[in-house]
């Protein structure tokens, strides 16, 4: 991954329901609105193109009321499609604290973000030292069954700790609170225990079918 100059105060976001982005992940997103497709065009012009992900988090008194964690990924592929729209990827390189959102005359969101106590993000992967892969894996085997999903075996099997199990948080279909939780596990082994939690509660029947990344 390139260096990136300081962290920016103020950033873009994109609120996207079950869209979830988690440090060195990746995250492919497809934009054709015309508000978002400023924000990519703005992002370019960045030195640090950045964008937030945060889910939303109506209220009764705010209906565009966002969750206070989000992550941030830096643009590092995008083409056009024929007409006009953009098939784009971010990395991810930190969480962030929304502070407040900042009005504007851009068409997209803005937020100024705080970036204090996430700087494991920044850092070297993560590894669990208790991760059971065995156990783990027979487990994710009977929910790809119950969901009549096929996956490559071989590659999960070999797959780093932290790369598995980001992967699949980002890739299940969990709802948006959910996966807000996975966002929120403040180490690699929580967020590991957060998973099981939630594959054992849609194995027994709990869990509702959510909204992938690309829309």
């Amino acid at each position: 991954m390139s260096r990136l100059p300081d962290l920016p105060d103020t950033i873009p976001v994109f609120p996207l329901p079950g869209a979830l982005l988690l440090p060195r992940a990746r995250l492919p997103l497809h934009l054709f609105e015309p508000r978002y497709l400023a924000m990519l065009d703005d992002c370019l012009k960045t030195e640090s193109r950045l964008i937030g992900m945060v889910q939303p988090a109506p209220t009764p008194r705010n209906e565009k009321a966002l969750h206070k964690i989000g992550c941030a990924g830096r643009l590092t592929q995008f083409s056009e499609t024929e007409d006009g729209r953009y098939m784009i990827t971010l990395t991810g390189i930190s969480r962030f604290r929304v502070q407040r959102e900042i009005d504007g005359f851009t068409p997209y969101r803005r937020c100024e973000v705080d970036w204090a106590g996430f700087e494991a993000d920044r850092g070297k992967p993560e590894h669990d030292t208790e991760f059971g892969r065995e156990s783990f894996l027979k487990l994710l085997d009977k929910y790809f069954s119950a969901r009549e999903l096929s996956a490559d075996w071989a590659t999960l099997k070999e797959a780093d700790d932290e790369l598995l199990i980001n992967s699949l948080s980002m890739l299940l279909d969990f709802d948006a609170e959910e996966k807000q939780a996975l966002l929120e596990a403040p180490s690699l082994s929580t967020r590991r225990e957060t998973l099981v939690t939630l594959i054992e509660y849609t194995l027994r029947g709990g869990g509702e079918t959510g909204e992938g990344p690309l829309q």
